[in-house]
């Protein structure tokens, strides 16, 4: 048992700004002379519309989210919008492409495939996932309705270090890097992203969308799903997660107390490089994804001995440092560093990864 604060390198739910947390805390049973908790109010009170209110204009100032787009609450979390983006947007052609470069941009295609005709513009499975594909590998369709991609992959551990361009309009998951750094949203017409990363409590989808993409779903399309409907509805068809909305906007008014998202840059390459640099100079250690394709969010690498691999995680653990386990589907070890977490975390997980490899030489 702990009886301070573990550093957590979870892939998410992921740890949140400790002032949040406090926060949060505080103001748990009255927020703002309420006399309520922000969990508590109705979602259409005076009250809980304020909080809202602050929360998209905070969204659309940090990201700098033109006119053009708009910003939607949903719930489902990111897999809620596997469906709900193809079931909006293929139906203006029948068909869409996807890049395949992980695991959650495999199922993201696959659940496409039940609204129409998928094409797969980049695989990289037969790399193992450890690569992003350039501009011109990508095998883009003239008459594709969207072009899917994931920006950052979670469990291999790469990221797409561009925007990728397409005869059509361009959607991102952006689960697990929004926020972290600049984002042409322009460039997009859809953006969707997790909370459970960077943002806020497992639970909701952001969806950043161009207005003129809204309108075309599929007749059958849930109504909760249809992005017209959420944005004729300000994301309140229904009652909204009120209190993850909520937690989004403390977390925002942290970043941009942090000197928004160019300061969560910096922050990132700083964590990022800390980690990387130990990882090319090790002779135990080694990173799992190549070197153009890493990801600044979750870092993968493993020792190439499993037993060593799983004693290497339980030790991490027992001294403070949770969650280094790698995905199931790949083993080995993952550190994600996303925003919340502290540049000192990063520090002493290095001094402990230092003191491990020379206490256990190969």
């Amino acid at each position: 048992m702990f009886t301070e604060r573990v550093y957590n390198f979870s892939a998410g739910p992921s740890m949140l700004p400790v002032p949040v947390l406090e926060r949060a805390a505080g103001e748990i049973k009255n927020h703002n002379g309420s006399g309520m908790s922000a969990m508590e109010m109705s979602h259409r009170s005076k009250a809980y519309q304020e909080i809202f209110d602050e929360t998209k204009a905070l969204f659309r100032q940090i990201l700098s989210v033109p006119d053009s787009h708009e910003i939607l609450f949903m719930q489902g979390g990111a897999t809620g919008q596997f469906a709900a983006v193809a079931m909006n947007l293929i139906g203006a052609t029948g068909k869409a492409d996807y890049a395949v470069t992980g695991n959650f941009s495999g199922l993201a295609a696959k659940e496409a495939k039940k609204y129409g005709q998928i094409h797969i513009a980049a695989d990289t499975s037969a790399q193992n996932h450890t690569r992003i594909p350039r501009q011109e590998e990508l095998a883009l369709s003239q008459d594709a309705a969207y072009f899917h991609y994931c920006a950052n992959n979670t469990i291999y551990g790469t990221e797409w270090d561009y925007t990728p361009q397409a005869p059509c309009p361009v959607v991102a998951d952006m689960s697990s890097n929004i926020l972290s750094k600049s984002v042409d949203v322009a460039g997009h017409g859809l953006i969707y992203a997790g909370v459970q990363k960077n943002m806020a409590p497992a639970g909701m989808a952001a969806v950043i969308i161009d207005k003129s993409l809204a309108g075309r779903e599929l007749p059958f399309t849930p109504t909760i799903l249809s992005y017209k409907t959420m944005i004729d509805k300000d994301s309140m068809y229904n009652t909204p997660p009120t209190f993850n909305i909520y937690m989004l906007g403390l977390v925002l008014q942290w970043v941009k107390e942090q000197g928004g998202v160019r300061g969560m840059e910096a922050l990132r390459e700083e964590r990022a490089g800390l980690l990387y640099d130990f990882l090319d100079n090790s002779r135990l250690f080694k990173g799992c994804a190549e070197r153009a394709a890493r990801s600044k969010m979750n870092v993968t690498f493993r020792t190439g001995d499993p037993d060593l691999d799983a004693k290497f995680v339980k030790e991490a653990a027992s001294r403070g440092f949770v969650s280094l386990g790698g995905h199931r589907i790949v083993g080995g070890m993952r550190a994600s560093i996303y925003n919340a977490m502290p540049v000192e975390g990063v520090r002493k997980l290095v001094d402990f990864m230092a003191k491990f490899e020379a206490e256990n030489k190969i």
